[in-house]
């Protein structure tokens, strides 16, 4: 299980040498002599965006983007629009050789879509994660390890059908750091001090018994810590996609998980050694007090409304090394939430999903960057129903949120 960091060849030379059937993908730490210049943007444009590109058979992703995928031509042409530096991409399937990415990157985003520019990343990241790797445990209480259908997901180490679905893939102009990444996909829930056990509500018991709960892992994908040299110097890039907190019992099991996986960036902020926060490669402690850092991804966590426990993304937007205070939002968002009429507590601007009538909006992606970072601006891709943007801002039931940061 290796990390993967791919320096990509200009596209016009990867296509000639793929027609030769060769791959060229370079690991390890950037060259640090020549100093990335800014884009002619001015500021960096950093993005998450949960694409829904996955597929519940082991290999389907690939042999969708194989072909004319429209969901695939609508998430690059957004990519096209906004343009981010640094990308998050959530929910696209993971595959060792990183052939679905190969094909993404060259038949969809290296190639202009619904009007737009191609558009092309010189440097990726992708790791394994635990969604749909079977743990070889009853986790879902059904008396049985595995199952038939949609159930067998519920006995992997994060709910998934086949090893790497729902994935995580970071697209960067920018050199990233492989030799300094960390990630978190091993990293047991019962080590986070004061863990939020699972109980059942009629007796009190812990919902997991001993011999499991000392197994499970904390991450339901992974956690990734990510530098990545940029103009603005070396920003850590903290990419995760907490479980949702639905879709269990009311032992509420998928609840408390979320909010422990938010939890673990609270802790990796905070002051103190921690030789509990021990990464894949046995390297223990929390991020450094002086490190600029982004934390990126679907939470699945709503500051007021829907499913989730309370004060659950909390934990991040309040922490003190975390910059909460810019907003990004869209004039989208708003119109389809006066749609549903769905009672909200929080701004609907700020929203970034589109859940159905039954769910509505909620505002679960966040671009969080550290205090002392200079946001200049932000936003939702999420544009009016007028828009003529619309027609392909519906490639997944997320959409992209980006801030840019510029020099002080």
């Amino acid at each position: 299980m290796r990390n993967r960091l791919s320096a990509l060849l200009p596209f016009a030379l990867l296509a000639a040498l793929a027609a030769g059937c060769v791959r060229v993908q370079v690991h390890g730490a950037p060259d640090a002599a020549k100093a990335p210049a800014m884009n002619e943007r001015g500021a960096l444009r950093i993005a998450t965006y949960n694409t829904s590109l996955y597929d519940d058979a082991d290999g389907g992703l690939v042999r969708r983007l194989q072909g004319d995928d429209a969901g695939a031509r609508k998430i690059a042409a957004v990519l096209q629009r906004a343009r981010p530096d640094i990308v998050l991409l959530n929910e696209f399937d993971y595959d060792a050789d990183g052939r679905a990415a190969d094909l993404f990157q060259q038949r969809y985003l290296g190639v202009g879509q619904h009007g737009g520019t191609a558009l092309r990343y010189p440097y990726r990241y992708f790791a394994p994660v635990n969604t749909g790797v079977p743990s070889g445990l009853d986790l879902d209480h059904d008396g049985r390890v595995g199952g038939d259908g949609r159930a067998r997901g519920n006995d992997a180490w994060g709910y998934g059908l086949h090893p790497g679905q729902y994935g995580m893939l970071v697209l960067s102009q920018y050199p990233i750091d492989a030799a300094q990444a960390r990630t978190f996909q091993l990293l047991k829930w019962s080590a986070l001090p004061g863990a939020r056990v699972p109980r059942d509500p009629a007796t009190g018991a812990a919902w997991y018994p001993p011999a499991i709960w000392s197994q499970l892992r904390l991450s339901s994908k992974s956690h990734w810590d990510l530098p990545v040299r940029t103009p603005l110097g070396t920003i850590h890039v903290l990419a995760a996609h907490p479980t949702p907190p639905v879709f269990d019992g009311p032992e509420d099991r998928n609840g408390a998980r979320n909010h422990d996986e938010l939890r673990l960036w609270a802790e990796y902020l905070s002051a103190g050694e921690k030789p509990w926060l021990c990464d894949d490669r046995g390297a223990c402690g929390g991020l450094a007090a002086d490190a600029a850092f982004v934390i990126l991804g679907d939470m699945n966590a709503d500051p007021v409304d829907g499913d989730g426990a309370r004060g659950a993304i909390a934990q991040v937007l309040d922490h003190p090394r975390v910059d909460a205070t810019h907003l990004p939002r869209s004039a989208g968002a708003p119109q389809r939430a006066a749609e549903y009429g769905l009672p909200r507590k929080g701004d609907t601007a700020t929203h970034t999903g589109d859940f159905g009538a039954k769910a509505g909006t909620l505002r679960l992606d966040y671009v969080l960057p550290s205090r002392g970072l200079n946001v200049r601006d932000s936003g939702v891709f999420w544009p009016a129903r007028e828009s003529a943007d619309a027609a392909y801002a519906d490639g997944s039931d997320h959409h992209l949120v980006w801030i840019d940061l510029a020099k002080p």
